[in-house]
């Protein structure tokens, strides 16, 4: 009998100090401010990081000299509120696991929800990479909020 293992989702939260539609904007079409790209990219050298609006777009990274790395498919997208992201960096896994980021009001700012699920889809390294990612994304929402 095959018993299905659910992993825990990564769920983190931050608050900044602007509205949710700037708190969007700035996540989504002003990535390259904030991003980490030293540590979190694919190309060593990183000229621009896309969002493309709409369900069924890419997140992708261009290099400096043109490369693009794939790192997930929107599944979601209802600004200034929410994301669902398939994400899948390179694609170099068989399944993507599932990033949804949620814009919501707290008092005068934003507090901004991420939840990174699905780790149980990798089987393989699943409990690794979910590691890894529980602490990366304390890195990543920590230049988020400076830039903020």
């Amino acid at each position: 009998m095959n018993e299905a293992v659910v992993m825990d989702a990564v769920r983190k939260s931050v608050t900044v100090d602007c509205d949710v539609e700037d708190a969007f904007r700035i996540y989504t079409a002003d990535t390259m401010s904030w991003w980490p790209v030293k540590t979190h990219s694919i190309h060593e050298t990183v000229s621009e990081i896309v969002f493309e609006p709409r369900v069924g777009g890419e997140v992708y990274e261009l290099s400096t000299s043109g490369e693009k790395g794939h790192w997930a498919t929107v599944l979601q997208w209802d600004p200034p509120h929410r994301l669902v992201l398939a994400w899948n960096i390179r694609e170099r896994d068989p399944v993507a696991t599932e990033v949804e980021v949620r814009f919501l009001p707290d008092g005068d700012g934003t507090r901004v929800e991420v939840e990174h699920r699905g780790w149980e889809r990798l089987e393989e390294r699943a409990a690794e990479k979910r590691g890894d990612y529980d602490s990366g994304w304390d890195e990543v929402l920590a230049s988020y909020v400076e830039r903020v």
